[in-house]
């Protein structure tokens, strides 16, 4: 099963003008720990995915609200020359083909 098949919210953000941050969010505790427990998406697959190093990446499994969370430096700082997504909103999408299995 693809990412973008089990959870309920895939998104990106900057979280200040150095970090994105990555949330995944899902409407049940069985989809939520299934995909928590696969080993599909942790920081190494995440700074794998995005080409940056493992002790770039921070990660956080939020069990009260059934979501994943990753943080990691920007590429470019937001607003700088060649920066083509400002608000970090489009930097998700490398998520969704995540092959996710039990």
């Amino acid at each position: 099963m693809k990412l973008w098949e089990s959870a309920s919210l895939i998104r990106s953000k900057n979280a200040g003008p150095f970090v994105l941050t990555l949330d995944i969010m899902f409407s049940d505790r069985g989809t939520y720990e299934m995909v928590r427990d696969s080993g599909a998406l942790d920081r190494t697959a995440v700074a794998a995915i995005y080409g940056v190093p493992l002790a770039d990446v921070d990660g956080y499994a939020c069990d009260n609200a059934l979501a994943l969370k990753f943080s990691m430096p920007r590429r470019l700082s937001q607003g700088e020359f060649g920066d083509g997504d400002m608000h970090g909103g489009q930097q998700y999408a490398p998520l969704l083909d995540i092959e996710v299995t039990a």
